[in-house]
């Protein structure tokens, strides 16, 4: 690991989002928005309701972001998932002209050269559904079920490390809530402390 990326592994870990509050409670009405993805099609919340969602906050500069992405692992989740029905909107909270924010052009061509299998891919510049669930690192993950309530909010897997290789040994949290949701089951393990880089908000 070259110096540059152990410095921002570090700075990650010690990191805070400063604005972000703790998500809503297990059990509770998932917050509604409105963002538009790469291509401006807006994309509610409250127009899935009745599927199961996946909400994954995404920085594609962060190492921990790329542990997932660059073997494939977050694609391969992303299209067993939504070939089931379930809808992955991938949302990325950064304030623009910090690290990970995103243009629509620089989004979309991310979603092409990464391959990627998600719903859309959302921009949230002004951090508005970001700050709503208390989203503090890429990847934070959170499901909704089809009632329009979260049922699992943290962390993608049980190995907080940027490091690939940590992949197979790690428990996915979200495919294991995801198969028990599926399959009619309470979810062992619906909330767990997620890693990764910090989402930086803009400030107000």
């Amino acid at each position: 690991m070259n110096t540059k990326i152990t410095l921002t592994v570090i700075a990650s870990l010690i990191a805070t989002a400063v604005f972000a509050s703790d998500p809503p409670p297990l059990g509770s009405a998932a917050p509604d928005f409105s963002l538009s993805d790469a291509k401006g099609t807006t994309h509610s919340l409250s127009q899935y309701k009745g599927k199961y969602v996946v909400l994954e906050w995404f920085n594609p500069e962060c190492p921990f972001v790329k542990k997932h992405y660059g073997g494939g692992n977050m694609q391969k989740l992303q299209g067993e998932y939504t070939g089931k029905g379930v809808v992955w909107l991938t949302i990325n909270s950064n304030a623009p002209s910090t690290q990970g924010s995103l243009t629509p052009e620089e989004a979309e061509k991310i979603t092409t050269a990464w391959k990627t299998h998600q719903t859309a891919l959302l921009l949230d510049p002004e951090g508005k559904a970001g700050l709503a669930y208390g989203a503090k690192n890429t990847p934070d993950m959170v499901i909704i079920n089809p009632e329009g309530k979260i049922a699992y909010e943290g962390a993608i897997d049980s190995k907080a490390t940027p490091n690939p290789a940590d992949i197979p040994s790690s428990t996915n949290y979200v495919k294991a809530a995801l198969d028990e949701s599926l399959a009619g089951k309470p979810v062992t393990k619906p909330q767990t402390k997620p890693y990764g880089c910090h989402v930086t908000y803009k400030s107000s």
